[in-house]
């Protein structure tokens, strides 16, 4: 059990760091930027995947994300003068592989299906457009504010590469 759980960790971390590094890589931010973002994007998915599994945290999706952003942004500041770049150009194609697809996506569905059947039947649809779309802007709000502390904290360092 805990042989898998360590896996399924480890396999999140490694997915996220593959997509980070795809979108640093079409920002066209330099390529010695790559481990950084790759490694930012892999603890913080991974902490993410962490915080919510049920029996390591159980924690919602939008303190989880809030949190697990933080951490990037944290990684983010630290990292981004080793590599003589802008803290933002390190945190932000980490955070995009948690922006929640599947939250926007049930959200347009829901939404479509409200329009397109505007019977009083379709409770269901706009509970379901309701719920995902305000779980969409939460962890979206959550993901801003978590990885912009680090930024705030550490004035001093993250815009260090911008003079």
């Amino acid at each position: 059990m805990e042989h898998l759980l360590l896996q399924n960790i480890l396999e999140d971390g490694f997915f996220a760091a593959m997509a980070a590094i795809g979108f640093s890589s079409i920002s066209h931010t330099p390529a010695r930027t790559f481990i950084i973002c790759g490694l930012a994007a892999a603890v913080g998915h991974a902490l993410r995947y962490v915080m919510m599994s049920p029996c390591l945290g159980n924690i919602n999706i939008i303190l989880a994300s809030t949190a697990a952003a933080f951490a990037i942004g944290l990684l983010a500041v630290l990292l981004a003068p080793v590599v003589r770049v802008p803290a933002e150009a390190c945190l932000f194609p980490s955070l995009l592989p948690m922006i929640p697809g599947m939250y926007a996506y049930r959200s347009i569905a829901a939404l479509i299906s409200c329009v397109s059947s505007p019977s009083p039947d379709n409770i269901g649809s706009l509970y379901s457009l309701a719920f995902n779309s305000t779980t969409c802007l939460l962890i979206i709000l959550g993901m801003v504010i978590g990885a912009n502390i680090p930024i705030f904290l550490f004035k001093k360092i993250s815009f260090q590469a911008t003079r």
